[in-house]
């Protein structure tokens, strides 16, 4: 047989086997009645291997230690597992619909690009709450924040929001709009409440169920790297259960049982402010760290320029207040408020935790 290009021995002996005519194998079961593997099959008829072929011979070229290379590798030479843990973490304060603000400062912070997507890779984001109301683009916010929540859990980090009194101020226009509620003080209604603090039409107009399903679904709060996340400065947590899993439960449950009382109660007791603010406040914190855990309280809520005792306005009135550069850290320490005030010509803040005292 003349070997042509791509032949040899080897090539030839390919040939032999494949050539001859495939015997016909027992599939069915073995001697005792069992099932036979595939790769156990063996030809009905001996008569019908080839010329010279031995079952047990193999056509392979035997390989002795002594032919190979012995190479001695130093086991700190060798690729190390790579121990990915979480990201960094940042907080963001109070939006209040400042679409704008929010993507320059997250821009900022390296969390998006110039298109306007997540780009921090395995980083953490936290929203402290207060989307809508008083800027003018509350629905963009809340879409935004949705889709950098589909985008930074698929690259491996992510984006989460809690609970904060003006997303239930507006589920609660929406659901119940001029039906009287008990106040405590009067008759009052989530509709007349929600203007009174902000609500735009044109966020009322936008808003679709999708976003109505997450906002009543947001966690009140949540433990993070020794961080209590809430969104208010107030110790009515404490009202609503003694562990971040019973608040958050107790919450989402009020709301769907759509009571429109128990909604504004609710939102009433969210709405308080300045419980660390002053004398009995750094013991208010520790109130809540001890039931809760963690170190350290962040929230929003209360403008910074309101806990440092300047007289403003949250609808821009007064904006002759101080001028903030970042988080305001007190009560002893233990509170890092995150509300820069953006509604009153402050600064919308975006800050990676943790931070020195």
């Amino acid at each position: 047989m003349t070997q042509g290009a791509g032949q040899g021995p080897e090539a030839e002996r390919t040939a032999t086997l494949r050539d001859f005519r495939v015997p016909a194998y027992v599939h069915e079961t073995g001697p005792y009645g069992h099932s036979v593997h595939p790769g156990d099959v063996v030809p009905a008829h001996e008569a019908e291997f080839p010329e010279g072929y031995t079952p047990t011979e193999r056509n392979l070229p035997v390989v002795n230690r002594g032919d190979t290379l012995q190479v001695t590798v130093d086991p700190a030479e060798l690729p190390q597992p790579v121990s990915v843990g979480p990201g960094a973490l940042f907080v963001v304060g109070d939006v209040h619909g400042y679409l704008d603000e929010l993507v320059a400062a997250l821009q900022e912070q390296g969390l998006i690009d110039t298109a306007g997507n997540w780009c921090a890779g395995t980083a953490r984001l936290w929203f402290l709450g207060d989307f809508t109301d008083r800027g003018p683009d509350g629905i963009g916010v809340i879409d935004l924040v949705m889709r950098l929540s589909a985008e930074a859990a698929a690259a491996g980090g992510y984006c989460k929001a809690l609970m904060g009194n003006h997303e239930l101020l507006l589920l609660g226009a929406k659901r119940f709009g001029d039906t009287p509620v008990n106040s405590g003080a009067g008759t009052a209604t989530f509709q007349a409440a929600w203007l009174l603090n902000g609500g735009q039409k044109t966020d009322m107009d936008r808003l679709q169920d999708h976003h109505l399903q997450w906002m009543a679904r947001l966690d009140a709060m949540e433990a993070v790297d020794g961080h209590l996340l809430v969104h208010s400065d107030t110790t009515a947590y404490l009202d609503y259960g003694d562990s971040i899993e019973a608040v958050n439960d107790t919450v989402r449950e009020t709301l769907t049982r759509n009571d429109a009382d128990e909604c504004w109660d609710l939102f009433r007791k969210f709405t308080k402010r300045f419980s660390f603010r002053d004398e009995g406040g750094a013991d208010a914190v520790r109130s809540l760290l001890d039931t809760y855990g963690g170190t350290r309280i962040v929230h929003g809520h209360s403008p910074i320029p309101y806990l440092l005792g300047e007289v403003g306005s949250e609808d821009g009135e007064d904006s002759g207040g101080p001028v903030v550069e970042g988080p305001h850290i007190y009560a002893d320490g233990l509170a890092i408020a995150m509300d820069g005030g953006v509604t009153m010509a402050g600064k919308l803040l975006v800050q990676q935790l943790p931070l020195d005292i």
